[in-house]
């Protein structure tokens, strides 16, 4: 089969290609440095849109950048903003990018398959719960790095993981300063497997071949019925964004940051 691959040097956000009936999109490091740029965004959500209506896709698979700097992406993103004085602008554009990209997982008609590896940081997991099934390296170390910084997690984390795990198992893992482990998190159910690192691709691979025997329309109804409380998702990310920027907006969370310009 004829691999075709799209990656447009000007797009950092995300390349993507199809191999059959399977799709593939490559999130590019630094992701949340990068997610301030609408028309980056606009570029992953119309391909999500493509995704969608593409009747030779039944998969997508996405991909974390094994490149990830885990902790030190999420520090940079905010000291950014506090040498931009905290536009505001700028923090909407990217939680309302994280938002949109949440809500069409969770409702599109397509098996999605998130991979991942190294050090993953609590957007990377939220993502990654708003899909279908969730496939990591041994490497794989999940980080809560909001903590550090006073903040909370952004992309529907709270929301998933209560569901998934109970409040509290779930209020005990968001207030965790502890890296959890892939098998930790394999434990906890938070991921479906766990495989060396030069295989995540072929397990990926593997289990969409499993899942395409259901039929589409069998899938596409179980994931239309799963998505059923999706108002209720929008409204909790709806609230996620009032509070942090609450967070955002204290004198004590910019002095906690420092290095912030004077206002």
């Amino acid at each position: 089969m004829k691999r075709k691959t799209t990656q447009d040097p000007e797009n950092v956000l995300f390349t993507s290609r199809k191999e059959g009936t399977t799709a593939f999109l490559n999130l590019s490091e630094n992701l949340l440095l990068r997610a301030t740029e609408l028309d980056r965004i606009d570029r992953l959500l119309d391909y999500l849109d493509r995704v969608e209506t593409d009747d030779s896709v039944r998969t997508l698979i996405v991909a974390g950048s094994p490149e990830k700097t885990g902790e030190k992406e999420y520090y940079d993103f905010y000291y950014r903003l506090c040498r931009l004085k905290f536009d505001r602008n700028a923090i909407y554009r990217m939680y309302n990018a994280v938002d949109q990209f949440i809500l069409k997982i969770t409702t599109l008609p397509k098996l999605v398959i998130h991979v991942d590896s190294g050090r993953v940081i609590p957007l990377y997991l939220n993502a990654s719960l708003a899909c279908d099934y969730r496939i990591v390296s041994e490497n794989a170390v999940f980080e809560n790095a909001y903590i550090d910084l006073g903040l909370a997690p952004k992309g529907g984390g709270a929301f998933f993981l209560t569901k998934l795990l109970g409040k509290s198992k779930a209020f005990q893992f968001l207030l965790s300063d502890c890296g959890i482990t892939a098998s930790e998190a394999m434990a906890m159910g938070l991921v479906d497997e766990v495989v060396p690192p030069d295989q995540l691709e072929k397990a990926a691979l593997a289990a969409a071949a499993r899942f395409e025997k259901i039929p589409e329309r069998t899938l596409a109804a179980v994931k239309s019925l799963m998505a059923f409380d999706n108002e209720e998702l929008a409204r909790y990310l709806e609230s996620e964004n009032r509070e942090l920027m609450k967070i955002i907006d204290s004198p004590a969370f910019r002095k906690d940051l420092g290095h912030c310009p004077e206002e």
